[in-house]
């Protein structure tokens, strides 16, 4: 979801100008780790998008498992976005609408997951159906804690970019 590098592109060099306190503030809303968003402010200045999206790749392989434990707290169990949090009813969209039966298969299957794994089941949901979610979910059930906190990893990384691409959308 990465877009065409520009030049000039005014929202990047609004968040090259934001004083460390306040981009810390916003990168925390991207993604929950204070590491992660230490990391990804000391990569300033971004030259353009890709550069930006390479400071959270970079940012999301130095977490710690405790580093990705805070930043998976800040994410909505999948089929229960957060009330009136704009930014998980966006992203987990698919769930609306969805039968019920489904939902309480969903609803049992993360209990499962979180019994097994001690945290929420974390995907980038952006475009995906319950259905879909259920099946990654089940898909990736069986893998062993380092497996899956690798995984977890790169979900995490494509939430952020996705995050990431909508900041500098809107400013």
């Amino acid at each position: 979801m990465t877009h065409p590098a520009t030049p000039t592109e005014p929202a990047l060099d609004r968040v090259n100008a934001i004083e460390d306190e306040k981009l810390d503030e916003l990168l925390t809303e991207i993604c929950s780790s204070r590491t992660w968003a230490t990391l990804v402010r000391l990569a300033r200045p971004y030259r353009d998008r890709v550069a930006f999206h390479a400071a959270n790749a970079s940012a999301m392989e130095a977490l710690s498992t405790a580093d990705l434990n805070d930043a998976m707290a800040g994410h909505a169990r999948i089929g229960t976005p957060k009330p009136g949090d704009a930014t998980s009813e966006r992203e987990q969209a698919g769930v609306q609408g969805a039968d019920q039966a489904l939902l309480t298969e969903l609803a049992a299957a993360n209990a499962s997951y979180e019994e097994k794994f001690g945290h929420v089941f974390l995907i980038c949901a952006t475009g995906r159906t319950a259905a879909t979610m259920l099946a990654a979910l089940r898909e990736r059930h069986p893998n062993d804690a380092a497996t899956e906190r690798e995984i977890v990893r790169g979900e995490l990384r494509k939430i952020n970019d996705i995050r990431i691409d909508r900041l500098l959308d809107e400013n």
